[in-house]
């Protein structure tokens, strides 16, 4: 009998869970994932607050990756009794495959759900489409100087567009035009990061915005009534105008636990509470890590290989031998944007003829809201009822996430929690949104590091990657590990390639890094459709 790999796996998020799960499936390995936190999913967990639960930044489950789609309907089957029921058909690269729905009620809460998606801009205390469309709530909303500003900056744009595209102003401007940029992308984006557009880097838009455009937008709704009805895999269509995506009925970490679940049962190791901050390397490849748990013990854990899904700035600082300075250097100063959420329980909305709300408490039927509005700082609204009615205790009540971009340690990091409420309240009162008086309850998270940033020591960023590529049985996968604002569904493909290179003794890394770098996803790129 061959001798197993120990694999260590750094993180327990979905790249670090889809890694152990694919070595324990390929029955060659024995995963060990050392997570710091005392939860499973990272930023893709659920947050459960006195039976209402969160999602953290909101997941879609969508992919234009078959295996992704798949390999979640295997964890967590569609529900029954869904509009998708039986048999599911995807239709790909002119192939269609059939995929059954749980059937009956006998674990009928291990399922996900077929949802639909709604995403708006708040704007001018108004409602716009996400994406824009060119209909009548647009043309009034925005008033006939405005969309006379918008029509001449895109034509310009479209005749002479910036040759090098440098920031990602200069790729924004190139595809919407100067006044659409300044109306609906500029204020916007700089809440995220922190920075003004044009000192982050162009990469980020070809890596987060991919094709979408004004005319493809346009095209969008033009075709809709002519597309008939969709399989949920939506091959042809931007990820920004998706439609219908699946959800675990309890939310995201629902699906990780249960991965987690199959890890432990499969024989792997999962180990909560330990954080990693050394890693012992003998020239170009790595012989173990070191942990600490929540009492301070330390721990010592060998491998054959390693994974990672830690920032890399930690990463590095932790590495023993140290790498080389200048390394060292970039990574200290890579920069991250971190993460709040509050959670407000209201019992009724304020009224808005705009929001198209239909429930007796005003509660609009939007998953997200992006709020545009420059006089407050709130970049985004979940409304957690329409991602699935079950993470909510009580139906009758609205239950919001507020989302703020930040710095650890910045004015809003450092208020209370109850501060931070009364904060955020005012804000959605101040727009127009609810009154504060409405509020019941709440709760606050903060995610360190949600963001990994494309501005700054970024630039210098190969530095990094060409060492820890030298690491042989070293493989960098998701967000945090490659420091590349990767989706869910991404962060799982590297995940994967990375299994498969260990499995395989390869020590090569850029079919990782190529994952999601061009307009089409990897397995796209390769004509690969497993």
């Amino acid at each position: 009998m061959s001798i197993k790999k120990r694999v260590i796996i750094v993180g327990a998020g979905p790249a670090g869970l889809t890694a152990a799960l694919e070595l324990l499936r390929s029955g060659e390995a024995t995963p060990v994932v050392l997570e710091a936190s005392d939860e499973i999913g990272g930023i893709s967990r659920t947050v459960n607050y006195k039976g209402y639960r969160m999602d953290i930044g909101g997941h879609r489950f969508f992919s234009k990756s078959d295996w992704v789609m798949n390999w979640w309907r295997e964890i967590l089957p569609i529900h029954s009794g869904s509009e998708e029921a039986g048999a599911v058909p995807i239709f790909y690269q002119n192939k269609q495959r059939q995929v059954m729905a749980a059937e009956g009620e006998g674990d009928g809460d291990n399922v996900m759900l077929v949802r639909g998606r709604l995403s708006r801009i708040y704007f001018l205390r108004k409602y716009f489409d996400y994406p824009i469309r060119l209909n009548g709530n647009t043309l009034m909303n925005l008033g006939p100087v405005r969309l006379v500003r918008i029509g001449f900056s895109y034509v310009w744009a479209m005749l002479f567009p910036r040759r090098v595209e440098r920031s990602l102003e200069d790729f924004l401007i190139n595809r919407f035009g100067g006044e659409l940029y300044r109306t609906f992308f500029k204020d916007y984006t700089e809440k995220v990061w922190g920075v003004e557009c044009d000192k982050i880097s162009a990469e980020w838009g070809a890596q987060r915005i991919k094709g979408l455009s004004v005319l493809s937008a346009l095209w969008h709704a033009v075709s809709s009534p002519f597309r008939g009805r969709q399989t949920l895999a939506q091959k042809a269509t931007q990820t920004s105008l998706i439609e219908q995506f699946l959800y675990p009925k309890f939310g995201p970490g629902q699906l990780w636990e249960e991965v987690a679940r199959q890890v432990v049962a499969g024989g792997g190791e999962i180990h909560l509470g330990h954080s990693v901050d050394c890693l012992h390397r003998d020239g170009q490849r790595l012989q173990s890590v070191e942990t600490v748990d929540a009492a301070g013990s330390r721990h010592h854990f060998g491998g054959d290989a390693f994974i990672s899904t830690m920032p890399i700035s930690a990463l590095i600082a932790g590495m023993r031998p140290l790498p080389p300075a200048e390394v060292v250097d970039v990574a200290t100063r890579l920069p991250y944007r971190d993460f709040i959420t509050v959670g407000l329980l209201l019992n009724r909305m304020k009224s808005n003829s705009q929001s198209n709300s239909v429930a007796g408490n005003h509660m609009p039927p939007d998953n997200w809201i992006y709020v545009q509005e420059r006089d407050v700082r709130i970049g985004r609204l979940q409304v957690f009822n329409n991602w699935s009615p079950h993470l909510v205790a009580d139906p009758g009540k609205v239950w919001l996430g507020l989302e703020y971009f930040c710095q650890e340690g910045d004015d809003l990091w450092s208020m209370s929690d109850e501060a931070m409420m009364r904060f955020a309240a005012a804000e959605l009162e101040k727009i127009g949104m609810i009154d504060a008086a409405e509020v019941i309850d709440g709760t606050v998270i903060r995610v360190p590091k949600t963001y990994p940033a494309y501005f700054g020591a970024y630039a210098e960023f190969s530095k990094v990657r060409t060492f820890v590529d030298g690491i042989e049985n070293l493989f960098l996968v998701g967000r945090n590990g490659m420091h590349r604002y990767n989706n869910q569904d991404h962060s799982m493909l590297t995940a994967k390639l990375a299994a498969e290179a260990i499995i395989a003794g390869r020590t090569d890394k850029q079919a990782i890094w190529d994952v999601n770098v061009d307009d089409e996803y990897h397995e796209e790129k390769t004509g690969n459709s497993q």
